[in-house]
This record gives C-alpha cells, structure tokens and sequence, in this order.
C-alpha cells in the first residue's frame, strides 16, 4: 500500500489549502466516464493536483493517464484516446460482429485486443506503476477469492484490463493464474482505497449515477439496473459515512446524464464524449470556485 507518511507535515499539492496528502478517486461508469476529462481538466486549471490516483474500471483507464503525467497533457492525451479508433473499436464495434463473438465465445462481446492497443498507445509498450509520475492504485474483482484486488505495482496494462473487464461484455483477465472482472463490481467509487493509503484531502471523480435517484422498476431491464446500483450506492454510502474525521471529501458534479443513458446499448455512444467532457468540466469549475480556500 502506498505511504505517505512522509508527507504528514500538512504539505499538499492540493490547492484551496487543503491539508495532507490529496487523492484522485475516478470511478467507474463505463462511456459515462468522459465526464471525469472534464473533471480532471477542472482541477488541474484550479491548481488541485494528486498524490495519488485511485481507479476502478473506466476510471482505472482515465486514472492511468492522468498517473503517468498530472498536468493538462494528460487531459489531452484523454481526449486522444476517447476519440481514437480503438475507443471506437472498444465500444462501438457492430452489433452483429460482437453477437457473433458472443456466440463463439460464449461469455463476451467485445474482444480486448482494441482495449490493450488502447492502453498501449497511451501508457507505452510496456509500462510499470513503477514509471509513474504519482502512485496509482486500481481495484478489480477476483474470481478465485470472490474479493476485491489492488494492483499498485508490476506491469501496468494487464492491470488496467482487469479493472475494466466488464461481464458480458469482455472476458476476465487472467493475471498469474488468477481471473479479475471488473473492479465496479466489489467497489465502483473506492474512496476507502484512497483513505487507507493516507490521503487526507479526497476527490470524488464520479460518473453521475450517485447523483440520479433510483425508482421501483417496472421491467426486467430496469430491475437488474435498479439492483446493481443499490449495490453500487451501497458501498459508496457507507464509505462516506465511515469517512474519518480528519478527511476532507468533495464529490464532484457530472453535469447530469444525458437523454438514452439508461438504455442497455447506452455503452455504445462514443457521439457524447465531448458533450459529457464539457458539462463535467463547466459543473465541476463552477463547484471548486466556490471550495472555500
């Protein structure tokens, strides 16, 4: 686990006078998880810079490339990658290709070949957490032990994949003999990874779907939904109602969903990327303004 007890002096790159090491916390949200672009832009502008990055799924990828370089580069490098070809590849491959993949495999839909070209045009060939310009942790969920798994050092890519392997839509990623699935499922906004490792100024780079209230479902599709994120809201409550006196947490706004969110093909709108990196960011500018000093 990272330490940072070397920094328990007060001193922070943190901006707004915020005590103690600061984390990044990027959740996870699938195509939903441009929105934290704009986030991360909105912070770096304010001055607010991380310690340390914790990820899952979506935010593993995001949480990545904002590790390897904090800076409005890697804001840059983000928007590259969301709108590169293997972007579209990940999510926008044709429906009738991933049935088929679906059919022959009979446990996914995507293939994630265009995942690790993806990580690796971003990261490098062969990247370590050890290259990193600031720690990094991500989650995923292990198979095996039916338990959460923190990567925070080795190769880097395998990790990131493991974090992001959605079921259904990709396979589990096999690392030293043990299969990961996507780190949403055990911890989709792991502030407490955050906080265990020592930061003390926290923030929230979340999706939106915290901020949306649930409603009693009328079908099938809206009763799995309405299940997965009572769980998913579940951890994230508990977290903040166990948050440690001495942490200061800030939850930053999404700048709400857009029209077709809840539809199960929702994962497919790469179209939106750039409506979503825009709104987060005016939202959380206009949140971190008024973040007294």
């Amino acid at each position: 686990m990272t330490d940072f007890s070397d920094l328990s002096d007060g001193t922070s790159s943190g901006g707004h006078g915020d005590p103690g090491p600061v984390a990044f916390v990027l959740g996870g949200g699938g195509v939903r998880g441009a929105v934290e672009v704009g986030m991360i832009r909105a912070l770096l502008e304010a001055g607010v810079t991380p310690d340390l990055v914790v990820g899952t799924s979506i935010g593993a990828i995001n949480g990545a490339v904002l590790a390897a370089d904090p800076t409005m580069a890697a804001v840059e490098q983000l928007i590259r990658t969301w709108t590169s070809e293997d972007a579209n590849a990940v999510f926008g491959d044709a429906v009738s290709r991933q049935l088929r993949r679906l059919v022959t495999t009979r446990t996914h839909l995507i293939s994630p070949e265009p995942l690790r070209r993806l990580l690796v045009a971003a990261l490098g060939p062969e990247p370590a957490f050890e290259d990193l310009a600031v720690p990094l942790r991500v989650v995923a969920a292990s198979i095996e032990r039916a338990a959460e798994h923190w990567f925070s050092a080795g190769p880097l890519v395998e990790a990131v994949m493991a974090s992001a392997s959605v079921p259904g839509l990709l396979p589990p990623t096999r690392i030293d003999g043990e299969h990961f699935m996507d780190g949403g499922i055990v911890n989709s906004i792991p502030i407490e990874g955050a906080v265990r490792a020592g930061a003390r100024t926290v923030y929230v780079l979340q999706v939106g779907r915290v901020e949306e209230p649930l409603a009693v479902p009328t079908n099938t599709v809206e009763t799995a939904r309405v299940a997965f994120e009572i769980a998913r809201r579940h951890r994230f409550a508990r977290d903040l109602a166990t948050l440690p006196k001495d942490v200061r947490l800030h939850v930053l706004p999404s700048g709400g969903a857009l029209e077709g969110d809840e539809s199960p093909l929702s994962f497919r709108r790469l179209d939106t990327v750039h409506r979503r990196i825009e709104r987060a960011y005016e939202a959380s500018r206009s949140y971190l303004a008024g973040v007294e000093a």
